[in-house]
C-alpha cells in the first residue's frame, strides 16, 4: 500500500543521521505536545479491529465509482496537488546533488594576430572537479530534509485523494437527496390540487366556505415554491458535482435516482494507531523530522566550510596538440573558508530554522488532536443518526398513515379542511425529513472513515 511505502522511504531517508534527527525521537518529540490519549474511542463501544480500506466498493454503486474515478483524473485541486509533489520531488534532487562532486568541463578557442603581421590559433581544454567535505553534516542534514519534505507532499497528495474521492461521493449524495426531494415536493403539489380542485367544487355547491377554498389554495401555492425550491436545488447540486468531475457545470449529469444502503459502520481502531495511518498525520510527521534536519543544516552553517578542487587542462597553438605531455597541467587544491563577521546572519538563521521547528510541532499536535476530534465526532453523529432515523422511519409512517385517516374523516363529514392540511404538511414534512437523514447517514459514513484514514 503506497501509504506503507511512504513510512520506508521516510524511515530509509533517515539511517545514519545524528540522533535528533531519528523517525522514531522525531514522533516522539512530536507526540509530547499531545494530550492524554485514551487506549480506545470514547465514542464508541464497537469491538477494537484493523479499520477497513476499500469504502467505495462497499457502496457497490457503479455510478458513484466512475465518478471519483474521473474526479480523480481531472479535478484541478488535485492536480495542483500533484504539481507541488513534483516541485518538492524536484527540490530534493537538488539538494541531494549537493552531497556529490561537480565536474565541469571548459574549453575554448580561437585565432587572432595584428593586423600587418602574421596570426597565431590558441586551444585549451579543462576538466575541473569540486566537492564540499561534509565534515559537519550540513549538506546531508539539507538533503534529508529536502526528501522528508518530498514524503510529506507526497502523504498529503494522498490524503488530498482520499479527500476528493469523499468529497464526490458527498456531492453525489446530494444531489440524490435532491431529487428524491423534488419527488415529495411534487408529490405534495399533486395530492393539494386534487384537495384544492375538491374544495373549489364543494364550494360551487355550498359544502365548502371560501375559507376553505382560500386555506386549499394557499398550500397548493406553498407547494408549488417548494417544487421550484427543489427543482433549482437539484440543479446545485448537480453544477457542484460537475466542478469537482472537472466538467462544464451545466447540471446534465446522470446519477441514480435513490440512494444505497449505508453498510455497517468500519471498526475504528485505537487512537494511537491512527497516528500511523492517517496521510496527513505522517505528512505533518515528516515535516517535524525535516525541520530538525533544517536546524542541524542551520547550526552547522555557522562553521568552516573545507572544499576540494582539482583540474586538469590543456593547452597548444595545435588542436591536435593539446594533449600531449608539455602541454597538460593538473592542480589539486584544499579550500577553507570560514565565517568571521556577518552581521548575525547564520545566527539568525538559526533562530529561524528553530522558531520553524516549534512550528511543524505544534501543527503535529493540533492536526493529530483534529484528527482526533474527527473519529470522536463522527463516531458520535453516527450512531445519533441510526437512531433519528429508525424514529423518523416510524414518525413519517404513522404521519401519512393519519392523513390518510384524515382523508376519509373529511370525505365523510366528520372533520374539518383545516385539520386534513395540517396532517397532510406533517406527513410531507417527515416523508422530507426521513430522506434528509438518509443522506446525512451516508455521507457521516464517509466522513467517519475518511477520518479513520482509510482508502476509497
Amino acid at each position: 500500500m503506497k501509504i506503507l511505502s511512504l513510512l520506508s522511504l521516510s524511515t530509509l531517508a533517515l539511517v545514519g543521521c545524528a540522533s535528533i534527527s531519528d523517525p522514531e525521537q522525531a514522533r516522539g518529540i512530536a507526540a509530547s505536545e499531545l494530550p492524554g490519549t485514551p487506549d480506545r474511542w470514547v465514542s464508541s463501544e464497537d469491538v477494537q479491529g484493523p479499520v477497513r480500506i476499500g469504502w467505495l466498493d462497499q457502496l457497490a454503486d457503479p455510478v458513484l465509482t466512475q465518478l471519483v474515478e474521473e474526479a480523480l483524473a481531472n479535478n484541478r485541486d488535485l492536480r495542483t496537488a500533484a504539481a507541488a509533489v513534483e516541485e518538492a520531488r524536484a527540490l530534493a534532487r537538488q539538494a541531494g546533488a549537493a552531497v556529490l562532486p561537480s565536474i565541469d568541463v571548459n574549453g575554448s578557442g580561437g585565432r587572432g594576430g595584428i593586423i600587418d603581421g602574421p596570426d597565431s590559433e590558441s586551444y585549451s581544454l579543462g576538466l575541473q572537479l569540486g566537492w564540499e567535505i561534509d565534515v559537519w553534516g550540513r549538506v546531508r542534514a539539507t538533503k534529508r530534509a529536502a526528501a522528508l519534505g518530498y514524503y510529506s507532499a507526497d502523504a498529503d497528495y494522498l490524503f488530498s485523494q482520499y479527500s476528493i474521492a469523499a468529497t464526490v461521493a458527498q456531492a453525489y449524495f446530494l444531489a440524490i437527496e435532491a431529487g428524491l426531494q423534488l419527488e415529495v415536493a411534487k408529490k405534495s403539489l399533486a395530492a393539494l390540487t386534487q384537495t384544492s380542485d375538491i374544495v373549489s367544487i364543494q364550494r360551487d355547491i355550498g359544502v365548502a366556505t371560501g375559507l376553505d377554498l382560500a386555506l386549499a389554495r394557499r398550500d397548493l401555492a406553498n407547494a408549488q415554491d417548494a417544487v421550484l425550491e427543489a427543482e433549482g436545488g437539484q440543479r446545485l447540486a448537480l453544477r457542484s458535482l460537475e466542478v469537482l468531475l472537472g466538467r462544464y457545470p451545466d447540471a446534465a449529469t446522470d446519477i441514480a435516482g435513490s440512494l444505497p444502503e449505508v453498510p455497517a459502520p468500519p471498526p475504528p481502531g485505537t487512537p494511537s494507531s491512527l497516528l500511523e495511518r492517517r496521510p496527513d498525520i505522517i505528512a505533518a510527521e515528516l515535516s517535524v523530522a525535516a525541520s530538525f534536519n533544517n536546524v542541524q543544516a542551520a547550526r552547522a552553517a555557522r562553521l568552516p566550510v573545507i572544499s576540494l578542487v582539482s583540474s586538469v587542462s590543456g593547452s597548444s597553438a595545435e588542436l591536435s596538440e593539446i594533449f600531449e605531455t608539455g602541454n597538460v597541467t593538473w592542480q589539486v587544491a584544499g579550500n577553507l573558508l570560514g565565517p568571521v563577521f556577518d552581521g548575525g546572519l547564520r545566527a539568525a538563521r538559526v533562530d529561524e530554522a528553530t522558531a520553524e521547528q516549534k512550528q511543524a510541532m505544534n501543527a503535529y499536535a493540533q492536526a493529530a488532536i483534529n484528527a482526533f476530534r474527527e473519529v470522536e465526532d463522527s463516531l458520535d453523529q453516527n450512531a445519533v443518526l441510526r437512531a433519528r432515523r429508525t424514529v423518523l422511519a416510524d414518525a413519517a409512517t404513522q404521519a401519512n398513515r393519519a392523513f390518510e385517516l384524515a382523508q376519509i374523516q373529511y370525505e365523510e363529514g366528520e372533520t374539518n379542511l383545516l385539520d386534513v392540511l395540517t396532517i397532510q404538511g406533517t406527513a410531507f414534512a417527515a416523508d422530507s425529513a426521513l430522506v434528509a437523514v438518509d443522506r446525512a447517514l451516508l455521507i457521516e459514513w464517509i466522513n467517519l472513515n475518511l477520518a479513520l484514514g482509510g482508502s476509497w
